[in-house]
Order: structure tokens, then sequence, then C-alpha cells
């Protein structure tokens, strides 16, 4: 048995024991507590001593009146049945709280959101959410309305329904919707992404707009109002946006590279690309950077010219990204008694490259090779970034 359960039931046991003793001093001038209900509570300690947790589990329930002293014990022992994977224990000790015509409001309002999760945790997510809507439309009090309103909303990013995912947060609290503004902004860029692939880009435009409102630092935002504006060939605007990338969080400057490339080829403009290029890497170096200065070098003075900037900057700032380019070049204007062993290196260099990730979640550290907004391990928004130093940027 796992220690937290064990952990988990003797506090239960713990909680139950303190309210039949508070519940007989409080009726001393009453009759006397049945003697069953104290005689459940003690099978439950041996059974619990005996290494026999749903037997002791079992008389606990049994020697708690349903009251609203108790109402917090139910639902620990609920949770606790949930988090070893006994929902449907769960499940029936909430629907026989729910039964009870004597139940409070706002004991019934909590036992609603435990049945929620309930469902949730197996799946039953259609069930879960017509359970918490309909928690929202019987106008509970303002803190229970906004932890009902974020538990619906997880659900529907659970189902990927994006559009019900920013109703539901527009029904917060303006403080709430505050504390989750940067989910709420994937949320319209994950519909804006599909409103560009559907080519409908006004829609598109005013999504993202919305985005950049809520959370004016997602770079997320940026990055997608820069493609949309590329497609319509607007490409200073879309410089404007790739620009905007730098302030908000500097170490994806590397994603807006190729972009901007792009643009600045697209309106001739090199030579402002070269400098913007090099005020980023004067405030965090960048592998994708420096090999993009190394080119714009390349293309106006020559593969040696470009080689010699690489090695420079690998002295102050080495990546395996930045050695391979840098085989790369002395490979074309080279010696060619050297190029046999630089090709064996760069095969292996090559090789070390291809392998590492390229993105890392910097809250659980899972890691790939693509940028994934919404990490697939943690489930958290914003947290996976470019690899920085040696195998990365």
């Amino acid at each position: 048995m796992d220690d937290w359960l064990v952990f988990s039931v003797v506090v239960v046991a713990l909680i139950v024991g303190w309210l039949l003793g508070n519940r007989s001093r409080s009726q001393q001038t009453r009759p006397a507590m049945p003697a069953p209900l104290h005689d459940e509570y003690f099978v439950g300690l041996n059974y619990l001593l005996s290494d026999r947790t749903d037997e002791a589990i079992d008389a606990f329930i049994r020697a708690l009146e349903v009251n609203s002293e108790t109402i917090p014990a139910y639902l620990a022992l609920a949770r606790l049945f949930r988090r070893k994977g006994d929902v449907e224990r769960a499940i029936k000790v909430h629907q026989n709280l729910l039964a009870r015509p004597d139940l409070s409001r706002s004991d019934s309002l909590k036992v609603q959101i435990a049945l929620a999760k309930d469902y949730d945790a197996i799946g039953l997510l259609d069930r879960a959410e017509t359970l918490l809507s309909d928690i929202v439309r019987q106008d509970p009090p303002a803190s229970t309305r906004n932890h009902t309103l974020r538990l619906l909303i997880k659900l529907y990013e659970k189902e990927r329904e994006w559009f019900k995912a920013t109703q539901a947060s527009a029904l917060l609290e303006p403080q709430a919707r505050a504390e989750i503004a940067h989910e709420v902004a994937h949320y319209y860029c994950e519909r804006a992404a599909h409103q560009i692939n559907s080519d409908d880009l006004n829609e598109a435009q005013r999504l993202l707009d919305k985005a950049a409102s809520i959370d004016p630092n997602c770079v997320r935002t940026s990055l997608l109002l820069a493609q949309l504006q590329m497609t319509h060939k607007d490409w200073k605007l879309a410089i404007k946006h790739l620009q905007r990338v730098e302030k908000q969080d500097v170490a994806f400057v590397s994603e807006t590279v190729s972009m901007m490339r792009r643009c600045h080829d697209e309106l001739g403009t090199n030579d402002e690309l070269l400098r913007y290029f090099e005020h980023c890497m004067s405030v965090a170096p960048s592998a994708s950077v420096m090999l993009a200065i190394a080119e714009l070098i390349k293309e106006d003075r020559g593969a040696y010219a470009a080689g010699a900037y690489i090695t420079d900057e690998l002295k102050h700032y080495p990546t395996i990204k930045g050695f391979n380019r840098l085989i790369d070049l002395h490979l074309s204007y080279g010696g060619e008694s050297a190029r046999d062993s630089l090709r064996t290196l760069r095969s292996l260099t090559g090789t070390l490259e291809m392998t590492k990730p390229r993105y890392r979640c910097q809250n659980c550290g899972y890691a790939g090779k693509v940028l994934l907004w919404h990490c697939p391990s943690c489930r958290k928004w914003s947290s996976t970034k470019p690899v920085q130093g040696l195998e990365g940027e």
C-alpha cells in the first residue's frame, strides 16, 4: 500500500473521531449518541491497523452522520477514492449526498463540483460539462462561480473547444480573468490558426487582435500576426510584429529569423536586417541569429569573412549549430587535403545535432523537435522554449 494512502486514511480517521467527539460534547444535554456510531469508528480503526483500507473507509463512512460538519469528511473520503483510481465509489458517495433533501445550498454546490471532477477523471466529459454549466446557471457566489468556470474552461481546453473556452472566460470576474490571460490568448490563437488554414483572414485578424489585447506579451500572437501580414504581402507590418517578439521574450527571437529574412529580402533592406540581428546578439546571443548574420556576411563579403565571423563568435558562445556551419564553410573554401577529414567530422556532428531536442518545457522538462505552445506532459501554456546553450541556441 502506498504511504500517502495510509496517511490519508489515518487523517480521515482522526477527522471522523474529532467530529464524533465534538458532536458528543455539543449534545451533553441531549440523549447520548447511539452506540453503533462509536462502534463503527473503532471497527474502522481495527481495519486500518490490519492494513484493510477499503473496509476501514467503509466503516468510517457508516460512522458519520450527514450534516454540515461532516460534509468535508465525506468530500475528503471521496477525493481519496478518486486519487486511488476508485472513481466509481467517489461518484457513489457524491450522488448519495446530493440525494439528501436536507443538504444546504452551499454544501450542494461543493458536492456537485466534486462530482464533476469525478466525471472528468473517468472521461465522461459531457456529464462533467453539463454539471458545471448547470452550477454556473444557479448563480452561485462569486468565488464558487469563478472556480466552476475555471474547471469548465479546462474541460473545454481538453476537448479543444476553443470557442466555448473563450466564451466561458468572458464570464469570469475581471481579476480571475486576468489570472489566466495568457491561456485565453492561446485559445484565441488556436481559433485564429484554424481561420488562417481556412483562408478566412479577416476573422483571423479579428481573433488575433483580441488575443493581443488580452495578453500583450503573447509571442505566439505576434508570430501569427506576422504570418498573416506576410500573406497580405505587407512586409513592413510583418517586420513590426516580428520585432515585438524580442521585447516579449528574447528566447524566441530565433523563431523569427526565417520570416525576418523573407520580409527584408522582399523589401531589399538587408542592411537594416543586419543591424537588427546584431542588436539581438548583443541582448541575448542565439545560434540561429548568429548563423543568419554569417549568411548575410557571406552574401556581401564571401565565405571566408563569414567563417571568420562564426569563429570569433564561437569563442564567446560555442554551439553545435555554429560549429557545424563553420565546417560547412571550410568545406566550401578549404583545401582539398582537409576536406575528407572535415566531411567525416561534419557527419558525426551533424548526427549529434539532429538527435538533440530543439525545445524544452521550462516547467516539467518535456523535450522535442517541434514547438508546442501547450506542453503535452504538464499541460502548461507558454512553458516550452527553444533549448539554450551548447546543444541549442
